[in-house]
């Protein structure tokens, strides 16, 4: 008999010829722990030969991490010599903290060579590669399963959400236009002081009107919205998604025959789409007001004359091209976001890297659709 705490024997052995009979008993906690590891490395010692072991734990009242861990070691110690090592009666409450100890590796730590380091860098860079390789394919599934589930609300109208649309128009657009608001325009009053200062050098004070009102009207306007509503409301989306993963809401969902892409996705998807044309519009005139504003009281350009040169500078098709922009990236923000916020797993550090990831996809993703956009409606003559 082998180790033992309050009079009780946490670990008996008893051995036939070649075969260990080991019965465990008591509490295998973190309270016994320095015993029950004295215990077991004295076994191990004490039998090198032994080419079968049976571990009985039926007569185990209590298991923790602690002792589940030393319950591991000593079947690693014995199948690492070659025995057969079996563990029985384990009570169906610990089988799957044993489980997720098994798929454990423990392995030595080795210096990497100049090659082992090469080969590694090469792993990392394939692994990243097939990562986005994923995340686009999860996105493409994304964007099939709304287009399911727009088309089964489309054949069902009563089915759709519409207080959910409401509730999520309100977070997206009537929320966020203050701060939209505030930042469209401190970048036009930017843009014109120092489209000013430069300009002023030439004599072609006047040409600033032009260039704030393509670039706002074209390009940054759009595109300083959308960054604001991928770090605002994405990261809102992917959180809440992710949260309701951890809680096991969206299987409840599918348990309970609802799709949550139906329940939870498509209203959050059409608030987008339907909510950043809207403020894509307000922060473009907020822009236009500030660049304005800096125009007459910087580079005394009189409010008349702004606006008559900004009418000579613009055309319809420059309003249209910023606000055809806007649904098509508010799609690919809230994809991006609700994909990375179904990707959480059940810990507060996989949220909080799936948030981060959903934030930076977004950005990326907007600034590489604004580019493909400008090159298209340049192509097109807009």
């Amino acid at each position: 008999m082998v180790g033992g705490v309050s009079d009780k024997t946490l670990l008996d052995d008893s051995v036939q010829g070649s075969h260990l009979a080991l019965v465990g008993a008591g509490a295998w906690i973190a309270v016994n722990a320095h015993g029950l590891e004295a215990s077991i490395q004295a076994l191990i010692a004490k039998y090198p030969s032994v080419k079968k072991v049976d571990i009985d734990m039926e007569h185990v009242e209590r298991l923790d991490t602690f002792g589940a861990w030393l319950l591991e070691r000593l079947v690693r110690a014995f199948k690492a010599r070659g025995c057969q090592t079996d563990v029985t009666g384990l009570k169906d409450d610990y089988k799957a903290l044993m489980d997720e100890l098994r798929s454990v590796k423990l392995e030595d730590a080795q210096p990497r060579t100049g090659g082992q380091a090469f080969n590694y860098a090469l792993h990392s860079i394939g692994e990243n590669i097939a990562s986005v390789g994923n995340s686009f394919l999860a996105i493409v599934n994304m964007l099939g399963a709304l287009v399911i589930a727009w088309l089964r609300v489309a054949a069902r109208p009563h089915t759709f959400r519409l207080t959910s649309l409401v509730h999520q128009l309100d977070n997206v657009a009537w929320r966020a236009v203050p701060i939209i608001l505030l930042i469209t325009f401190l970048i036009g009053c930017i843009i014109a002081q120092q489209g000013l200062f430069h300009f002023r050098k030439f004599g072609a004070d006047v040409y600033v009107v032009d260039m704030v009102g393509i670039l706002v009207l074209r390009e940054l306007g759009v595109l300083i919205v959308c960054i604001m509503v991928a770090g605002r409301s994405g990261s809102a989306y992917t959180a809440e998604l992710g949260s309701m993963k951890m809680r096991e809401e969206i299987d409840a969902l599918r348990t309970m025959g609802f799709d949550p892409v139906e329940v939870l996705i498509l209203p959050r998807i059409l608030a987008l789409i339907i909510g950043v044309p809207i403020l894509t519009f307000l922060g473009s005139m907020a822009a236009l007001y500030g660049g304005g504003l800096v125009c007459w009281l910087y580079g005394g350009i009189d409010p008349d004359i702004f606006l008559s040169r900004l009418k000579e500078a613009i055309a319809l098709n420059t309003f249209q091209v910023g606000m055809i922009k806007a649904p098509f990236m508010a799609l690919v923000i809230g994809a991006v976001a609700c994909v990375e916020g179904l990707a959480v797993k059940g810990s507060a550090e996989s949220l909080g890297r799936q948030t981060t990831a959903s934030v930076v996809e977004s950005i990326f993703l907007v600034i590489v659709m604004d580019g493909v956009f400008a090159i298209f409606f340049t192509s097109i003559g807009m």
